[in-house]
């Protein structure tokens, strides 16, 4: 089973064509994602030299027409997905470059470039735009994304893969729900929030707080906030209710509460949290305004918690007590096999990593001992010498022998596959403990509350009546 997509690749802005192809190329046969270039194959060029071969047909092309590029379309790159654990990377190979050899018949130079560093092995097929002999370029026709998939299609079927079967039109569903963006404003908001939940007593700690998270602070007539993957600073007083320098220094001071409603990202489902102390909140001079809303804030929390209860089918604290303490035990249990995997996987990445490192340096060390293990022959390839014996010495430490490559990939994505699983059950899971725990925390509160008030009642003396 593959999925296919056609992307034209264009000009970066303020880049040249040949940065541009450079960026490209070298992206796709990144040693890293195709196993130090093993799975690296290309036709009517050399991988190493794609880009300026194609750079060099491109000027070919403006001196035998006479035209000059107007579009901005520099190459063209087909992304072919396959299913995990179905394919080898020497087959995702093969078929890849059997893909793009009958797309482009032959007319076009491409490299393939097979990726194993995720779950599903998947090809990038970068092809030129202009063609062999420089007197014409392609043009991406109408549904030429079908055209692929059927030709994808069909070597999937000659080599015993599976494809995806298509729904009937009247079994399609067209999507109607999509997830809201969170903007930038909302990612500084939530910043705000969160430093907000630490305590500051002055805005100057506000600001440290924001500092310490990565945030840029421009101080001036309005402070101005700029995050790690943001371009421009935003000022405070365009936030939105709530958010302005002089509305955080009230709020900071007691002045004010806080009731808006943020705009970031929900779950359909609120949270629930654990109730606000409200004998320690009158202690600390909290206002009378955050008092009432402290105790509508307590009882939304136990109408959740008792709902939660309710469709858990718990009537008894001891119950949920047990129910809370198996949960934390199977939450912590599958912690530890998620590590576990990822040790695993870091293990098969770096012997990976010495093996093809000894393949690389194997010359070099048998030119060494030759040379008699001279000094200076050391010192002018040093690098490839202690990557050679740093291979030797993790070899050393093997059981038994030492795994092929090929072997070692499909590890890796058995490995990758079972640990994503887990991660879905992972996260389902850390809900359900942390909805299990508040309501434990919350039932305890309100049962040893109860005891407080029992015990006041027996303790008041009873009233006399003198007739």
């Amino acid at each position: 089973m593959a999925a296919t997509r056609l992307i034209p690749l264009h000009i970066n802005k303020g880049k040249t064509i040949a940065r541009c192809l450079a960026e490209r190329t070298d992206y796709s046969q990144n040693g890293e994602k195709t196993s130090g270039g093993e799975y690296v194959t290309s036709y009517a060029c050399d991988p190493e030299t794609a880009d300026q071969e194609f750079l060099l047909s491109k000027r070919q092309y403006e001196h035998i027409t006479g035209r000059h590029q107007s579009r901005n379309i520099i190459a063209y790159q087909i992304r072919q997905s396959f299913k995990p654990g179905e394919v080898t990377p020497e087959l995702a190979n093969k078929i890849g470059f059997e893909l793009a050899k009958r797309f482009t018949k032959g007319n076009h130079a491409f490299l393939v470039a097979t990726h194993i560093d995720r779950a599903h092995i998947h090809n990038h097929i970068i092809f030129n735009s202009t063609t062999l002999d420089c007197t014409g370029k392609f043009k991406d026709f109408r549904q030429s994304w079908q055209a692929i998939r059927q030709i994808s299609d069909i070597l999937c079927l000659e080599n015993g893969l599976s494809i995806i079967q298509p729904k009937p039109p009247a079994e399609r569903k067209k999507r109607t729900d999509y997830p809201k963006t969170v903007t930038i404003r909302a990612h500084i908001r939530q910043a705000i929030d969160t430093a907000l939940c630490q305590k500051p007593q002055t805005f100057e700690q506000l600001v440290s707080l924001l500092e310490q998270a990565g945030y840029s602070c421009r101080p001036g007539k309005v402070l101005s906030i700029r995050g790690k993957n943001q371009n421009r600073f935003v000022r405070l007083d365009t936030l939105g209710l709530g958010y302005s320098e002089k509305e955080l220094r009230a709020t900071l001071e007691g002045k004010t509460v806080r009731h808006h409603k943020s705009n970031l990202l929900q779950s359909t489902r609120q949270h629930m949290n654990l109730l606000i102390d409200l004998q320690s909140a009158m202690v600390t001079a909290k206002g009378p305004g955050y008092q009432r809303w402290a105790k509508v804030f307590n009882l939304k929390q136990m109408a959740q918690v008792l709902r939660f209860l309710q469709e858990q089918g718990i009537d008894d604290y001891t119950v949920l007590k047990e129910r809370t303490e198996q949960a934390s035990v199977e939450f912590d249990r599958l912690l530890v096999t998620i590590k576990q995997l990822e040790q695993q996987l870091n293990e098969t990445s770096v012997l990976k990593k010495h093996i093809i490192n000894y393949a690389k340096t194997r010359m070099i060390y048998q030119q060494y001992r030759k040379a008699g293990y001279s000094k200076r022959f050391f010192e002018d390839h040093r690098k490839a010498l202690t990557l050679h014996k740093a291979a030797k010495q993790a070899f050393s430490q093997l059981d038994g022998k030492i795994p092929r490559v090929k072997e070692l990939n499909e590890r890796y994505t058995e490995i990758l596959v079972e640990k994503k699983k887990l991660y879905a059950k992972y996260r389902q899971l850390k809900e359900q403990t942390r909805e299990y725990q508040i309501a434990s925390k919350v039932a305890a509160m309100i049962l040893e509350k109860e005891e407080k008030e029992v015990m006041q009642v027996h303790q008041q003396p009873e009233k006399t009546y003198e007739r």
